[in-house]
């Protein structure tokens, strides 16, 4: 087949290397789902998207999403990463709201757009979320994922929105970043209750420090995770509504895996944006064949 335009995306980074890398496959046209799971299989990141035509009215473009073993219907950064690279390839342009509209699995989802050039931040407004269990419905895996922990106001709670998560409060930063979690523990959470596995919180001067432990499909700790933050974002919203988070703030997450993801969340009544910047890392082709 003939050579396609492949980006390999820094997407939320505070600084080159710092956020969650991205695969972009530019023209995914005649990309069967076997050869779209095993390029992704492939390149063995978190997450690898396939940008096509659209098909729901409204949108500009579709974006797909695989892991390295399934296809996904939503999550933060590939949402954040597809749109970056849709701009920069020319295939779509903002209306005048200065928005594009991107098709997922999740539905069709506003991404605003700020700013030109290495200067342009994304957000994307997250899909609807709610609680729905508190600690009781997480049980015996909850309380050993956290004993021992001195927790925040917040109680822990498990949210849907797009992806379900576990989200849970910390007392302080430093009990965060110094928290070494039982992965274990935390996988069997995830499988007990049907959730990605568990986000951890805590109070900073700017906003929030997180730390996402998606352990649920086979990952230690994501340093940078857009999804997680919407629904952290939305929790915090619906139980904090006249704090200092009520209105939005800036996430730090990934420090402690080697990175430096600078997240931005803004919270506008019942709407929650996640963004943040992104940079391309490598910008060339794709020669990939079927066996």
């Amino acid at each position: 087949m003939s050579s396609i335009r492949y980006k390999q995306l820094d997407v939320f980074a505070a600084r080159h290397g710092g956020g969650n890398p991205l695969g972009v496959v530019i023209d995914a046209q005649g990309w069967s789902d076997e050869r779209m799971q095993r390029f992704a299989h492939w390149t063995n990141l978190v997450e690898t998207t396939f940008l096509l035509p659209a098909r729901a009215e409204g949108a500009d473009y579709r974006a797909r999403i695989f892991t390295p073993s399934k296809e996904i219907p939503f999550a933060g950064h590939p949402t954040i990463g597809s749109a970056h690279a849709a701009l920069d390839a020319g295939l779509i342009t903002p209306d005048a709201a200065g928005v594009v509209w991107q098709e997922c699995g999740a539905g069709v989802l506003p991404i605003l757009v700020e700013g030109t050039g290495a200067d342009r931040e994304l957000f994307v407004q997250s899909p609807r979320a709610r609680v729905v269990g508190d600690a009781s419905r997480g049980g015996e895996c909850l309380s050993s994922v956290l004993y021992g922990v001195a927790l925040g106001p917040l109680k822990p709670a498990c949210v849907e929105g797009g992806r379900r998560w576990w989200v849970a409060e910390f007392a302080d930063e430093a009990a965060l970043r110094g928290w070494r979690p039982d992965h274990a523990a935390i996988r069997a959470l995830a499988l007990a209750t049907d959730t990605l596995g568990l986000c951890i919180f805590a109070r900073t001067h700017e906003g929030l420090a997180v730390r996402a432990f998606p352990a649920g499909v086979g990952i230690v700790e994501d340093p940078a995770s857009g999804a997680a933050n919407g629904l952290i974002a939305a929790y915090v919203a619906t139980h904090d509504t006249s704090g200092a988070l009520a209105k939005g703030y800036v996430v730090s997450q990934g420090r402690e895996v080697g990175h430096d993801a600078r997240i931005i969340i803004r919270i506008e009544g019942e709407h929650v944006w996640v963004g943040g910047r992104t940079n391309t890392i490598i910008d060339g082709n794709v020669d990939w064949r079927d066996a």
